[in-house]
């Protein structure tokens, strides 16, 4: 039976364990998040108050600084690796070998197809819109579902990774601040099978929602999530900002109370190259929308 045509009702989905089920199932038995969840309203660049103040997101963190250039394909197929074997939270700093655009996973190929000549093109696995990649710090982060956070609500988890990014700014004498709710925010719930961040089919920097990171107005970091049985991946991007060689240990310290740097093992690196072969490298997956 083709994946694609393999469709289990949302409550029939939370029952299911991952481990048993057949290795052509386990990516399309999930649920996409992106970035328009709703919590508690807070006006643009208001600060918060002790009240606000909470323990970093996770009690230790891996940390990959990923300093080797990789092509579209493959960064998005090692952000799937890492969640497929991920057992501690972690986070992957990495870069693009050339100009590169990204698209959610409900995204139209044909919204895409006039850069094809100038940037490599990727359909990401998590949802959101059109994000273009070369200059900007480009992270996943992988939160296991053994993992207490993991147990939070996505927004919840999108806005303390984006605090702690804010936070990092602070750090290096940078004032931002997160966005508020738009009225397209309120029609998403956390109740949601499937909730897209970027509402219409644009650059996602130009949409800023709920939670977003802003700099004058202006949005310089997003994300997007695909929650699955095994955990949640959050695929986001720092841009149109000037970053010292520090931010990424400085966002890293943020969310982590202990760090432990890692590096891409060759298996690791095996299994990425076997899933961009078979997914994100191929035309099938790049238009099948």
């Amino acid at each position: 039976m083709s994946s694609e045509n393999f469709v289990i009702p949302t409550g029939v989905e939370e029952s299911l364990a991952v481990s048993v089920l057949p290795m052509y199932l386990r990516t399309e038995i999930s649920r996409d998040v992106s970035t328009s969840l709703d919590m508690t309203k807070r006006p643009v660049g208001m600060t918060e108050g002790p009240a606000d103040v909470t323990e970093k997101l996770f009690a230790s963190l891996d940390v990959y600084r990923d300093i080797a250039s990789r092509s579209a394909a493959l960064n998005m197929a090692l952000d799937e690796a890492l969640l497929e074997i991920a057992t501690e939270p972690l986070i992957r700093f990495y870069k693009w070998d050339h100009p590169a655009l990204s698209f959610g996973y409900f995204g139209k190929f044909a919204n895409v197809a006039n850069h094809a000549t100038e940037r490599d093109l990727v359909r990401r696995w998590t949802g959101g819109g059109i994000v273009f990649h070369g200059n900007d710090l480009t992270y996943s982060l992988v939160i296991p579902a053994a993992d207490s956070a993991f147990g939070e609500s996505s927004m919840s988890i999108y806005e303390k990774i984006h605090r702690a990014i804010r936070t990092a700014f602070a750090a290096n004498g940078k004032s931002v601040e997160l966005a508020a709710a738009t009225p397209l925010d309120e029609r998403w719930t956390n109740n949601a099978t499937v909730i897209d961040g970027c509402y219409r089919r644009e650059e996602c920097f130009a949409n800023p929602v709920r939670a977003d990171v802003l700099s004058n107005g202006r949005k310089i970091a997003g994300a997007a999530q695909r929650r699955t049985r095994r955990g949640l991946l959050q695929q986001g991007s720092i841009q149109d900002v000037a970053l010292n060689e520090e931010f990424a240990d400085q966002l890293a310290s943020e969310l982590g109370s202990k760090r432990c740097q890692k590096m891409l093992d060759e298996h690791l690196i095996a299994r990425a190259n076997e899933i961009a072969e078979e997914k994100y490298g191929t035309k099938m997956w790049l238009r099948k929308r």
